[in-house]
């Protein structure tokens, strides 16, 4: 065993890798540390300990976490003190393999037991040690927490794991079956947020519209009700699979002004064909109706989607299907990834896997498209007074401020510059929107405060 971690190696740096649930388990990392006297470094060479949250899902994600991996373990060598540690979805997934190929590592925490990581730091395990058991932990509001986006906006993870049978996705093998947390627990979670000065939550799951489901019915909108009574001013939905959106919830998401009008609905594609192929329940008929639907009660919602390309067996014509509906359907957002065969998945074992050459043009194609489409619905915007959460400082020059419509999403949309104006921090102002790039606004902070 090694001797316990004294009380001068205090200061932690943590990556956080993956998407945004996989974000707030970084975030109750970092609360756990924090209140065990940590203190967080954003440099990793001042750093006693490095903690890599990993994502695990897909090849591209799996080199990620495994570089970064290795340029922290780069810095042992000059710091032999130094202690990494890697927790997430690439040790709850590659548990066995893990400790053998990355013997930098001094242990191994999964995506349940993460939330020991203070003790874990203070007494270590043996070196290589894998604590990747499945407990079926779920996150409650009690648990502490360090919000990492900017102050005035916040994740909220409803639930963990997931109820699909998608013949691509690897999640459930990782994260486990779909568990939903108790309405009354995000309801205080949300409560605490808004009193630390949050103006806008983005609810996060696997599957929003499969919340509650797992306790024997559907949950969302009960959920929804609860949260408009709080002091929150936007509440963004995201991850809302299409054959699960009714019209009672539309008639729900429609008439409430805090619920910003924005949905992100995977489609992943178009083809009847290739659909059927991915286990997703759905046709491309049923999938116009569902955003017709939507749009049918809420004209200007912006729409993001997410669509695979490469699938096994995706011939020409089941692209050209998918390019069809993207052109015609005009997404606000969208994200294209490549299929990554991944072991484990029923498509894994699919006949006729597309070579890496074709399924990179063909994401390059659906890109460029999708370019075209947010440059023109952005332009439409030019002129508009509109209501911007203002975030603070760009990261890209100090010269200007940015901030966010209640159409884009944190980390994964485009922003609007702030280039005019008076801008104030944590505030959501109106803002002239004066030009449009292909993702971004340029915009003129027309009054100081709002009481949204």
């Amino acid at each position: 065993m090694q001797e316990s971690l004294t009380e001068t190696l205090r200061q932690v740096h943590l990556i956080s890798l993956g998407c945004a649930r996989n974000k707030v388990d970084s975030e109750v990392m970092l609360g756990t540390l924090l209140g065990e006297g940590w203190r967080h470094t954003d440099e990793p060479e001042q750093a006693d300990a490095i903690v890599i949250n990993t994502c695990g899902f897909i090849d591209a994600a799996k080199e990620e976490s495994i570089d970064t991996i290795l340029n922290a373990a780069a810095l042992k060598k000059s710091r032999p003190g130094l202690r990494l540690v890697v927790t997430g979805c690439l040790t709850q997934r590659y548990r066995k393999q893990l400790a053998d190929g990355l013997p930098e590592v001094d242990f191994f925490v999964g995506t349940d037991e993460f939330t020991k990581i203070a003790e874990l730091l203070k007494s270590p395990p043996p070196q290589g040690t894998v604590l990747a058991k499945r407990t079926n932990y779920l996150y409650t509001d009690a648990m502490p927490r360090v919000n990492t986006l900017p102050g005035y906006a916040a994740y909220v993870k409803v639930a963990e794991g997931c109820q699909h049978h998608c013949s691509f996705c690897i999640i459930p093998a990782i994260r486990g079956r779909l568990r939903s947390r108790p309405i009354d627990s995000i309801v205080r979670e949300v409560g605490d947020l808004c009193r630390q000065g949050v103006r806008e939550i983005n609810l996060i799951a696997q599957d929003l519209a499969a919340y509650g489901r797992d306790q024997g019915s559907d949950q969302l909108l009960p959920l929804l009700r609860e949260l408009v009574k709080t002091d929150i001013s936007w509440i963004r939905l995201l991850y809302i699979y299409p054959e699960n959106i009714s019209d009672e919830f539309l008639e729900f998401f429609a008439s409430e002004d805090k619920l910003v009008k924005y949905l992100d609905i995977p489609v992943q594609h178009a083809s009847d064909r290739i659909l059927q192929k991915m286990n997703r329940g759905i046709t491309q008929k049923e999938l116009r109706e569902s955003i017709r639907k939507v749009r049918s009660y809420v004209p200007d919602v912006a729409i993001r989607t997410s669509v695979m390309v490469g699938f096994p067996g995706e011939t020409e014509e089941d692209f050209e299907e998918l390019k069809t509906f993207v052109r015609e359907t005009e997404f606000s957002h969208l994200g294209c990834f490549t299929y990554s065969q991944e072991e484990g998945t029923v498509a894994a074992r699919l006949p006729g896997q597309i070579p890496e050459e074709i399924r990179q043009q063909r994401q390059q194609q659906i890109m460029e498209l999708q370019r075209e489409i947010s440059a023109e619905c952005l332009r439409r915007m030019v002129g508009k007074t509109m209501p911007v959460l203002v975030s603070g400082a760009s990261s890209e020059t100090e010269l200007l401020w940015e901030g966010r419509l209640a159409t884009q999403a944190p980390e994964v949309d485009g922003v609007v510059y702030l280039n005019e104006g008076k801008p104030v921090a944590g505030e959501i102002q109106m803002v002239r929107i004066s030009a449009s790039h292909d993702y971004d606004l340029i915009g003129e902070v027309l009054v100081e405060h709002s009481s949204m």
